[in-house]
């Protein structure tokens, strides 16, 4: 056997215990509420390049389009139909001041505020809140579960998700809108609305992360807490 034989064989081995090492590292470091990290990862990927060509022009466009006084109209009226679901979600959760405050917002805001149009229960000082059915089970002592990116809709866990199926197929009035068309379209404007909102933020994430699903990911978290 040849020098240089001899000598790469003790390279090569060497080459391998890092490469192992490197992949036990890695195994190591991984987030344990993200058990599934290399498929988020790819679903994340796709929902970037997603954004990218559509997500985001058409967000751009519509805001172009659409003065903020409209789109703040828009955002008033869905936020309103928010407040029933909420409102429920607070009882469910023990909280049943909370829960009547938000019934009141309802109701002030359909009538003195044009069908929600316009915010006169925060005007007159009725706290606006945010609650759905996932953190309803994390009342109820269900855990997170592992950590998951939905395609389109981004960030959740498995018990968000759950959380997330009552909250549109129970909890949200649009759900029952008809015709088809009408109910679609009010998806789609509630969809294209909220994305035009996150526009500025979605440049500060671009410049401030270096890792913008690990960012993205303990946010998330975060503000579920």
């Amino acid at each position: 056997m040849t020098l240089p034989r001899l000598l790469n064989r003790p390279l090569r081995m060497l080459c391998l215990v890092l490469a192992l090492a490197g992949g036990c590292a890695t195994t190591e470091d991984r987030d344990p509420r993200d058990p599934l990290e290399p498929m988020n990862r790819a679903i994340y990927r796709f929902n970037e390049v997603a954004d990218e060509w559509v997500g985001v022009p058409v967000a751009t466009a519509y805001r172009n389009v659409l003065h903020e006084q409209i789109r703040s109209r828009i955002r008033n009226f869905f936020a309103n139909l928010g407040d029933l679901w909420i409102g429920v979600n607070d009882v469910l959760q023990g909280k049943f001041f909370d829960g009547f405050e938000d019934g009141m917002r309802f109701v002030f805001n359909s009538t003195f505020g044009l069908f929600g149009l316009h915010d006169v229960a925060s005007d007159m000082g009725i706290e606006k809140r945010d609650e759905d059915f996932g953190q309803t089970l994390g009342r109820w002592g269900v855990g997170d579960g592992p950590y998951i990116i939905l395609p389109i809709l981004s960030s959740s866990t498995l018990r968000d998700t759950v959380g997330w199926g009552v909250d549109v197929f129970a909890g949200d009035p649009v759900t029952y809108f008809r015709p088809i068309a009408l109910r679609n379209s009010a998806y789609g404007l509630r969809l294209v609305n909220r994305r035009a909102d996150l526009l500025d933020a979605g440049k500060i994430l671009e410049q401030a992360a270096l890792d913008k699903y690990v960012f993205q990911r303990d946010a998330y978290f975060q503000r579920r807490r």
